[in-house]
């Protein structure tokens, strides 16, 4: 058995029922073209037309079988969060996409939800992960920063972080586009190289500002092994040296950093070691970030090929995605 903690799923009726119910959505728009729907979400510009292979239960089904996967847990589409709306929309918003993700998998047992919630409120967004843990979602995803806004470690999502500790439910940490950086425009650099740079600097906003520390029992996990952030902490630590005499609100990032998981998404076996080195294999999961070209299209193999124990390749493939997610022993999907 394999779990796969990092994938996405967009529900196929979305904007059948979406525009039954436009007016409860006002900044919210969409429109179909000949490669699929694309929306525009508050101040966020278009999005892409949505991947056809998010949508495709049947195919997403065959390619577990060929991966050696159980059970995959599976969030929305980043794209469309709508982190700009208004606060009020925003919360409808997530709830709406909350309830579409859960009755779109709800027929299919080896697909579980993970949910999305409005930051750019976080008494809003601490009422919507409780919400949606009732309902069934055995996580959230949330982006790694909030347009017109700011970063994950403003002192208004402290409900939130709270919320989550308090409800023991895991928070993974995805990262969004922040930049048209002209020089990550080519060969497909956006994803390669920025995203895994936009992780590491919200990570370590988060780990100066001490968020895993001031919450006791926060389980956030890490997509993409870290990104380049374990590279860094070494550096990291340096520059808490020379700010701590300085200031005192600054925690130690490499205490932080120890609280945290990660997802196995590094396609280097030697990355995976290195990440293991710095954390430990009580704190990696299987991933795939499918269906996404960038995902891993062999999972196992990033494991396999790591010089590690079979207990630990035990714990990255199940063992800790049960304990994390409080899936129960006795099959897929169980709580």
């Amino acid at each position: 058995m394999k779990i796969d903690i990092h994938a996405h799923m967009y529900p196929e009726a979305l904007t059948t029922v979406l525009a039954r119910i436009r007016g409860d959505f006002p900044h919210v728009e969409f429109e179909e073209s000949v490669n699929g729907v694309r929306f525009k979400v508050g101040m966020e510009e278009w999005t892409r037309p949505v991947p056809k292979s998010l949508t495709d239960v049947k195919k997403r089904e065959e390619d577990l079988d060929q991966k050696g996967i159980s059970l995959q847990l599976n969030a929305g589409w980043l794209d469309i969060t709508g982190y700009s709306l208004p606060p009020q929309e925003g919360a409808r918003w997530s709830r709406f996409l909350n309830e579409q993700l859960a009755a779109y998998l709800a027929g299919h047992p080896r697909f579980l939800p993970v949910a999305t919630v409005p930051l750019q409120d976080g008494e809003l967004a601490a009422k919507e992960l409780v919400q949606a843990k009732r309902d069934g979602h055995v996580g959230v995803m949330i982006g790694s920063y909030i347009p017109g806004m700011g970063d994950l470690d403003s002192p208004h999502l402290d409900v939130f972080w709270q919320a989550a500790a308090d409800e023991s439910m895991p928070v993974i940490i995805h990262p969004v586009f922040t930049t048209h950086e002209p020089r990550t425009q080519k060969w497909g650099m956006i994803n390669a190289i920025s995203r895994p740079c936009e992780t590491a600097v919200c990570l370590a906003r988060l780990l100066y500002a001490g968020v895993p520390q001031r919450f006791a029992g926060l389980k956030l996990i890490v997509s993409h092994g870290g990104g380049s952030l374990p590279y860094l902490l070494g550096r990291m630590m340096r520059n808490y040296e020379l700010l701590k005499g300085q200031q005192d609100d600054v925690f130690s990032p490499a205490e932080g950093f120890s609280l945290l998981y990660f997802d196995s998404v590094v396609f280097e076996p030697r990355a995976l070691e290195f990440l293991l080195s710095l954390s430990s294999a009580e704190r990696v999961l299987l991933g795939t970030d499918d269906p996404f070209p960038i995902g891993d299209p062999n999972p196992a193999l990033v494991v396999e090929r790591s010089h590690i124990t079979p207990q630990d390749r035990q714990r990255i493939y199940v063992d800790n995605a049960m304990q994390l997610f409080g899936l129960s022993q006795s099959g897929v999907g169980g709580r």
